[in-house]
């Protein structure tokens, strides 16, 4: 089962492509995506990487995290589930 991992404090010149190639040295990456601001069309700082296994995505954390990857120290952790938005009763 795959496991979606949190990388945060990215440089902006980092690309989905170079961080999935970072990570590939702890396994097989199934998708990396830098998330990039609608409004400025540049990288936000943070990205998620899933990896084909849980055993991988650990490898990848305890080996990554706080390691310096293109001018700063990523922040490396487990990806939380997004809590939802409340909804809001206001009238347009």
């Amino acid at each position: 089962m795959s496991q979606k991992i949190y990388v945060g404090n990215l440089g902006y010149s980092v690309t989905s492509e170079t961080l999935s190639d970072k990570f590939a040295q702890f396994g097989t990456v199934q998708s990396a995506k830098v998330i990039i601001d609608r409004d400025t069309n540049r990288s936000k700082g943070f990205a998620f990487v899933e990896m084909s296994s849980s055993s991988e995505a650990a490898d990848a954390i305890s080996g990554l995290n706080g390691t310096e990857f293109e001018g700063r120290n990523m922040n490396v952790s487990e990806a939380k589930e997004m809590a939802p938005k409340p909804r809001t009763n206001s009238r347009w």
